[in-house]
């Protein structure tokens, strides 16, 4: 599972080390093929290319054309490509999403997503963590399905 929050850098040609801790069980559980992508465009996913498989699996079950869906795909495949995981532990991330996700130049955090990593603007995340803060609605809602 990847878990855990680590800091980063994206170096000059637009690649992130990985955190060797997430690097670990990454490649030794996945392999060295990822697909990174965003849904919003305001973060950076890293998946082991064996769960995108799996989620891709599920999105082409019916309905195909449910609206969320089809948005969620558009987004995805316009921010995503294939990369592999280099000798070094990093990752390329493409131009435009690097530019949406205001992640060049900037203090960057990887967080564990147990099947994927997040990758996120410091400050940006930091705004998202003051604006939507954890509630007790939250916790009912987890509660709710054994959590």
């Amino acid at each position: 599972m990847l878990r855990g929050n680590f800091p980063a850098k994206i170096d000059a040609q637009g690649r992130i080390k990985i955190p060797s801790a997430h690097r670990k069980i990454l490649v030794a559980t996945y392999g060295m093929e990822v697909f990174v992508t965003s849904v919003t465009g305001k973060n950076v996913l890293i998946y082991p290319l064996p769960e995108w498989e799996k989620l891709e699996t599920r999105m082409i079950e019916p309905p195909k054309m449910l609206p969320g869906k089809l948005k969620f795909l558009r987004n995805t495949s316009y921010f995503g490509q294939m990369a592999k995981v280099d000798r070094q532990g990093r990752v390329l991330i493409p131009p435009h999403l690097r530019e949406a996700a205001a992640v060049e130049g900037v203090d960057v955090d990887v967080i564990g997503q147990l099947n994927s990593l997040e990758v996120w603007n410091r400050s940006r995340f930091q705004k998202v963590l003051e604006s939507d803060p954890y509630t007790d609605q939250d916790s009912v809602s987890l509660a709710d399905i054994g959590i």
